[in-house]
């Protein structure tokens, strides 16, 4: 019969008090990926809107040139009190964070309108057409914004981000040990502290980290990695890194470098006689950080780079930080380079 007194000394589990939603924002005018779609939409929409009053393609672009005077610096506009106002909008509900965006548009609508009519190109300036087609356009934009909004709301990409994570975690964790069960046949006296570091090493990889960690942490995790590699491989590994300290607060989605530094191993060490260089090298670059990783690819070796690994990586870079995000890969004079640009 178990004691009453040693259950009363165990901990017990309570709920934890429920918190006040956090004050959501339908759509974040600061962001580049929302400048870039906003510009885009109103140009297309004005190009289109043009065709059916143009007499030809002559015709079609000189109207469009004329609207674009007045159009870009109005969306420009509406862009900058859009982001200027987003803490306002974020504490206030959606059909608020819906309406004032709209009205702002009929205002930069007339904005525009006034431009063309001061420097003379209006003679009978359409002011009510102009508010109107504002105020549409904007309606139609902050609805588009919101529709791919509830596609990314924090609950949607941190399940997508934990997905994708879940299929990395088991890949690295068998490379890994057979890393060590190779070690561990081939020197038993290094066994026991490459065990350990093994240890150190998927306690950090493994545990549930949220949505972002430091690229700092992320060079740990790789070194750590590539130290054991390197004691499987011996001089066939040739390891350089360049690493810039400004660099190490850019913010990456967990466990993105490592699969890469695990590729090149793969591609470029492991089935090579005379072992590969691998290159790791980080730079901040103003407000971005640029990351590289690469390997000399061994004679005769098959394309790399269409592996589940690369393709992981871009899909979860571009959740975390959209089109400020960017990915490229591809083989040069021997050497495959995986490039990557983020946000700092």
């Amino acid at each position: 019969m178990i004691d009453t007194q040693i259950l009363s000394a165990l901990p017990q589990w309570s709920p934890e008090p429920e918190q006040a939603p956090a004050p959501v924002l339908v759509f974040d005018a600061c962001q580049i990926g929302v400048v870039l779609r906003a510009v885009l939409f109103v140009e297309l929409a004005v190009g289109v809107v043009l065709l059916f009053g143009s007499q030809g393609l002559l015709d079609w672009l000189q109207r469009l040139s004329l609207v674009t005077g007045a159009t870009l610096p109005g969306v420009l506009a509406w862009l900058l009190l859009c982001c200027g106002c987003k803490r306002m909008l974020a504490r206030r509900g959606l059909a608020f964070q819906y309406l004032l965006p709209t009205l702002l548009g009929a205002a930069m609508g007339l904005y525009g309108c006034a431009l063309l009519a001061w420097t003379g190109l209006l003679l009978n300036p359409p002011w009510l057409a102009s508010a109107v087609s504002g105020l549409v356009l904007a309606a139609v934009l902050v609805t588009g914004l919101l529709l791919r909004a509830k596609g990314r709301t924090p609950a949607h990409t941190a399940a997508r981000l934990s997905d994708l994570q879940s299929r990395i975690r088991p890949h690295f964790l068998f490379n890994t040990l057979n890393s060590a069960i190779a070690l561990v046949r081939a020197e038993p006296a290094k066994a026991e502290a490459l065990l350990a570091d093994l240890s150190d090493l998927f306690r950090h990889g493994l545990r549930e980290q949220g949505d972002a960690v430091t690229l700092a942490d992320e060079i740990m995790l790789a070194q750590r990695y590539l130290a054991i590699e390197a004691v499987r491989f011996g001089e066939r590994l040739q390891l350089e890194w360049s690493l810039d300290p400004l660099a190490d607060a850019a913010k990456l989605p967990p466990l993105l470098l490592q699969p890469l530094v695990e590729n090149a191993v793969r591609h470029g060490v492991e089935p090579s006689q005379h072992g590969a260089v691998v290159r790791i090298s980080t730079q901040r670059r103003s407000d971005s950080v640029v990351i590289k990783v690469s390997n000399t690819v061994p004679a005769g070796a098959g394309p790399a780079g269409a592996g589940l690994a690369l393709r992981n990586v871009r899909e979860r870079l571009a959740l975390l930080h959209d089109v400020q995000g960017r990915f490229q890969c591809g083989s040069k004079d021997g050497v495959f380079v995986v490039r990557l640009e983020v946000p700092l």
